[in-house]
C-alpha cells in the first residue's frame, strides 16, 4: 500500500464519520496498483449478469420527490418516496456525488480510475437508496454497513470493500464494542447479497410502478430489518451514535 494512501485510510479507521469512504475512494486511485484495478474491471465485464447491464452505461435522471407522487400505495416508488422523506434524506444524493467526483476528476487524481468502474460508483450512487427500499435495510450506521456487505457479495468493487475494511480495522484496533455490532450486519448482508439475484446496473427507475413485494420476490429478496442484525448491547460503539453514516454525503 502507497504510504501516503494508507495515511489516509488510517485517518477514515479513526473516525469514518469525519473522513468517509467517498473521499478514500477516490484517493486510491492515483497509487491502486494496475493488477488489481485489471481484476476489478474483468469482475464486472466478465459477468454474464452484470456485464451487458454495465456496458450500456445508463444513468437515470434525477428523481424528483414530487414526480413520485403519482405512483399508487404499495409500488417501489410509493416505498422510494416514504423512504426519503420519513428519513429526511438528500433527493439528490446522485448529483451531490456527482459534483464532487468532478472536483477529483478535475485535480488529476482520478486518471487511473476506469470507465466501467467510474459508472459503477455514480450509478450506485443513483441506486443507493432504492436499494435500501428494496432489501430493507435501514439508513442507519449498521444498516448501510449491511448494505455495503450486500453489495461486495453481489459485486466485487472497491468501494464497498473499503467500508468493510475500514470499519473492521476500527472495531480491532480502536473499539472493540464495535465488533459484534458490525459483524452481525456484515454477515448479514454478506449472505443475503449472495442468496438474492444480482441488484447491480438494474434500471429500477423504470420498475417504480410496480409493487415492490414484486420486485423483491423477482429478486430473490426477503426484506430485512433492524431485529435480523441488531442485537442489543450492553455497550455502545462510539461511532454508532452519530448520526452520519460513512461514506453518507448528507
Amino acid at each position: 500500500m502507497d504510504p501516503k494512501f494508507g495515511a489516509k485510510f488510517l485517518k477514515s479507521v479513526e473516525n469514518f464519520n469525519e473522513y468517509g469512504i467517498h473521499f478514500l475512494f477516490n484517493d486510491w486511485w492515483e497509487s491502486a496498483p494496475a493488477d488489481a484495478i485489471e481484476k476489478y474491471v474483468a469482475l464486472i465485464e466478465n459477468d454474464p449478469v452484470q456485464g451487458p447491464l454495465a456496458a450500456e452505461r445508463y444513468y437515470a435522471p434525477p428523481l424528483s420527490l414530487a414526480a413520485l407522487e403519482v405512483h399508487a400505495l404499495g409500488t417501489l416508488g410509493a416505498h422510494y418516496l416514504a423512504f426519503v422523506r420519513d428519513h429526511n434524506l438528500m433527493e439528490s444524493l446522485a448529483v451531490g456525488y456527482r459534483d464532487l467526483h468532478e472536483q477529483f476528476e478535475a485535480t488529476g487524481v482520478l486518471k487511473n480510475l476506469p470507465d466501467v468502474l467510474k459508472h459503477k460508483v455514480l450509478r450506485g450512487y443513483q441506486t443507493h437508496d432504492l436499494h435500501h427500499v428494496i432489501t430493507g435495510y435501514p439508513p442507519t450506521p449498521l444498516g448501510e454497513l449491511a448494505v455495503q456487505a450486500f453489495q461486495l457479495a453481489q459485486t466485487q468493487f472497491p468501494y464497498a470493500s473499503m467500508w468493510i475494511a475500514v470499519v473492521t480495522a476500527h472495531m480491532t484496533f480502536i473499539d472493540p464494542h464495535l465488533t459484534v455490532p458490525a459483524m452481525n450486519a456484515i454477515t448479514h448482508g454478506w449472505s443475503h447479497g449472495r442468496a438474492a439475484k444480482s441488484l447491480q446496473f438494474v434500471k429500477f427507475e423504470e420498475q417504480l410502478d410496480e409493487p415492490l413485494e414484486l420486485v423483491r420476490r423477482r429478486f430473490d429478496i426477503r426484506a430485512a430489518t433492524a431485529a435480523d442484525f441488531v442485537t442489543p448491547e450492553r455497550h455502545t460503539p462510539d461511532l454508532l451514535v452519530a448520526s452520519t453514516p460513512p461514506g453518507d454525503l448528507s
